[in-house]
């Protein structure tokens, strides 16, 4: 028996209506379970961005002034490449900088429409050899009043700190966040279970002329696709809502300069809104999917 739109259409929409009370809070408990995931997804990239200059054993910056001649950065490098206690450093000019600059900020277009690469200071990042907190503040102490260094940032314990403090939220958030797709998964099984036995004579009738499996379930599979689908658009909207307020919750760069790139770029947001609707379609798709495998007999 071939399947037809109007028909999937009409009783997937009926059976969405009879059972509104579960259905709002199957749509409900999606949404919050997903915009938990979403916020968690946000802080965690915005973490890795904050960070991502001092990957690499990095532990200080050291930031010239913009104005800074040529041989002032020279002798800021060759008192780096003569140091022992140096391991590694890495020059980044204003032309890096302003890349790096464009691509942390890339969500934020006004921001970068209003900095130019002469605007941003050269820095070197700097890789000690002994990575004691006291050894690193000694060494990044040698630098502070050299000829053109306008700052010597230092990284210490509070990176460390950060993303571990960021993991161990991200981790609880996620178990929060599991819990509550299990359950709207449930819930929306239910839904769907509810919907079979209020029909079941229907269903009976449909089987004597003829049915096929998939003409009865269809319907079912679709409304437990739309209830994960409509919880993860809430979610997406809710998570558009908040992005300002998150950035304007934010540090500005010259506040904490250690995470000064705490931003979430257009891609990444894309990334994490197509990841939210994604487990939402699979979330109610599997619900509904294991119901009608328990609970209808064709």
């Amino acid at each position: 028996m071939p399947i037809k739109v109007d028909y999937v259409v009409r009783e997937t929409t009926s059976n969405l209506g009879r059972n509104i009370s579960i259905t709002l809070a199957s749509v409900l408990t999606v949404f919050v379970s997903l915009a938990l995931v979403g916020a968690s997804l946000m802080l965690r990239t915005g973490i890795q961005n904050a960070t991502q200059r001092w990957q690499g054993g990095i532990e200080f910056v050291v930031y010239m002034n913009t104005d800074a001649t040529q041989p002032q950065i020279d002798a800021v490098q060759q008192n780096l490449q003569q140091s022992p206690e140096v391991a590694s450093f890495k020059y980044f000019d204003q032309n890096a900088s302003y890349e790096e600059f464009k691509r942390l900020f890339a969500d934020s277009p006004e921001m970068v429409d209003s900095v130019t690469a002469q605007d941003l200071p050269p820095s070197y990042r700097v890789e000690p050899v002994n990575k004691d907190a006291a050894s690193v503040e000694s060494l990044a102490n040698t630098f502070r009043d050299a000829a053109g260094v306008k700052n010597v940032i230092l990284a210490s314990k509070t990176i460390q700190l950060i993303q571990d403090l960021s993991s161990a939220l991200t981790i609880g958030i996620f178990v929060v966040a599991g819990f509550l797709l299990f359950a709207s998964g449930l819930l929306i099984l239910n839904t769907i279970r509810m919907a079979m036995f209020a029909r079941r004579r229907e269903i009976e009738v449909m089987k004597l002329v003829g049915a096929t499996n998939w003409f009865i379930r269809v319907p079912f599979m679709l409304e437990g696709l739309v209830q994960g689908l409509l919880g993860a658009v809430c979610a997406i909207i809710f998570l558009v809502i908040i992005k300002p307020f998150f950035d304007g919750w934010l540090p500005k760069p010259d506040e904490i300069p250690l995470v000064s790139g705490f931003t979430v770029g257009g891609a990444s947001l894309f990334g994490i809104y197509a990841l939210v609707a994604i487990v939402g379609a699979l979330v109610g798709t599997i619900g509904a999917g294991v119901a009608v495998t328990r609970f209808l007999d064709v």
